[in-house]
């Protein structure tokens, strides 16, 4: 048994782009470039995946030639192909986002060390096949984070970065309680496995159920989920723009996505139980997000709070584990990934160029700025879920399945949450382009042009994800089923018995 080294490179790239950034000191311009031909690289090597595995399904990899289920194992399904590309696209952009706008002294303190060592950490969590490597991806994405969290020293920054890690570590110290639990009862760490375990389980499944408890406490502190988002709206409001980009746009993703793979595969049994307690905490999530999002003025903060009603949007589609549903989730899980970077990246040239956070303040910006306003208002109506852009296909799927499966009310707050996005983040663009002129005197001098560059590729990105849609349709089935149907993910290891 050979280890295929594809499934490897997106966490590996990364890794070794960081260690080499680290053996050649405080060079910001070399930092730059290797940052960014690896993010390239990165994003050849998804797009080499998505293909391989649309062609021949899911591709594994077993490293240290041992033999499945007992060998560390990288698992290559559709759904994390599609992650990966969407990791690598976002990346790419904010470390082009980032010339501008980070700073020489934070690009001197490794910066890009921290961000490449992070994305190794997330592209790790969305590819390994066993629970426990799971952990360890998130505690090396987690490590990376607390540095760009607090990377600069100012006051804020010290104060949310404390919370932040004290947070994640109770949060990880119950991981390792719950993969206790867990190995206690299957004797297995590879997650296909413990699925083949589990169906034939016969002894008391109440010990299961407690396990979801934990898994849920956990995976749902990191993705922001209510009650447990407390710490969310402060500690991502810490950070510089482009920190807050990959914040916002993947940290939180990989909690949703840790949710939807252990819930689909491991807690099989009282999904009465399990998979309601997922849907309420998802529908407090969207309602509470709703009311931080219409209650700021603050730009930075009424993006923050809509990341609280994506995710709590994505996880109505995953509590209900169908078809629809699961299809739903994953096509508004990639469109929110794409669209939270693309409005924090124009909102944070907003703030770098008027110095403002709070949109009242500011007024007029179309005459000087007009394209980066009207990029503005194509990204909220995407971010709302207007037709054709790719928000609406999740809505669309996730309200199909909530009402198939009689949860009305889930489907109308889905549904109804889509004119409160609309409606803070129209704000936004009223005030601060449309509203009373500001003093154009005030506006910085920045240079700008690497920051209107990535944000508005990233606006692109997302129209054309919108209308290429249909014709992705077949490559998020295929993403879909891994999860309604978790036996087509526990194919790859024909063994397990």
């Amino acid at each position: 048994m050979t280890t295929n080294i594809l499934p490897l490179l997106p966490i590996m790239i990364p890794f070794f782009a960081g260690i080499i950034m680290l053996f050649i000191g405080r060079r910001p311009l070399a930092h730059r470039v290797i940052a960014t031909i690896s993010s390239l690289l990165i994003i050849i090597s998804a797009v080499w995946l998505v293909v391989l595995v649309y062609q021949n399904g899911t591709i594994a990899t077993f490293l240290g030639n041992w033999a499945p289920p007992f060998g560390i194992s990288v698992v290559i399904d559709m759904a994390a192909a599609l992650l990966l590309l969407t990791t690598a696209i976002i990346t790419l952009f904010t470390v082009i986002y980032s010339f501008q706008s980070i700073g020489i002294e934070r690009e001197k303190f490794y910066y890009y060390v921290m961000v490449m060592f992070m994305i190794s950490g997330v592209n790790g969590a969305f590819s390994t096949g066993d629970i426990f490597n799971m952990f360890v991806f998130f505690e090396v994405f987690l490590l990376a984070s607390y540095v760009l969290i607090t990377l600069g020293g100012t006051k804020i920054q010290l104060q949310e970065g404390f919370k932040y890690i004290l947070v994640n570590m109770i949060s990880s110290n119950f991981f390792v309680l719950g993969l206790a639990y867990l190995y206690s009862v299957t004797g297995s760490l590879n997650m296909a496995d413990i699925h083949a375990k589990l169906e034939g389980f016969e002894g008391n499944y109440s010990i299961m159920t407690l396990v979801a408890v934990v898994f849920l406490f956990v995976f749902a502190t990191k993705a922001g989920v209510f009650p447990l988002y407390f710490w969310l709206p402060g500690s991502y409001y810490a950070p510089p723009m482009p920190a807050l980009v990959l914040f916002g746009a993947l940290l939180t993703k990989v909690g949703i996505y840790a949710i939807a793979r252990t819930y689909s595969l491991f807690f099989i049994d009282n999904v009465e139980f399990t998979h309601q307690m997922l849907l309420l905490l998802a529908l407090a999530t969207i309602i509470m997000g709703s009311i931080g999002a219409l209650s700021y003025a603050d730009m930075k903060r009424i993006i923050i709070y809509n990341i609280l009603i994506a995710v709590g949007i994505i996880l109505v589609g995953v509590s209900m584990m169908d078809e629809a549903g699961m299809l739903g989730a994953f096509y508004y899980l990639i469109h929110d990934m794409i669209i939270k970077a693309a409005l924090f990246m124009l909102v944070g040239f907003l703030i770098y160029r008027t110095g403002e956070t709070n949109a009242e303040r500011l007024g007029g910006l179309i005459k000087i700025h007009p394209v980066t306003g009207w990029m503005f208002f194509i990204a909220t109506l995407s971010l709302a879920g207007v037709p054709p852009f790719p928000g609406f296909y999740g809505k669309l799927f996730i309200v199909q399945s909530t009402f198939t499966n009689d949860n009305y009310i889930a489907g109308i707050i889905v549904l109804v949450s889509s004119l409160v996005v609309l409606y803070s983040v129209v704000r936004i663009f009223i005030s601060a382009f449309w509203g009373e002129d500001m003093d154009f005197s005030r506006l910085k001098p920045v240079k700008s042009d690497k920051l209107i560059f990535a944000s508005f590729a990233m606006v692109i990105v997302s129209i054309a994800f919108g209308l290429a849609a249909d014709a992705l349709y077949p490559l998020f089935e295929m993403a879909a089923q891994s999860f309604y149907d978790p036996a087509s993910y526990s194919n790859y290891l024909p063994e397990v018995e």
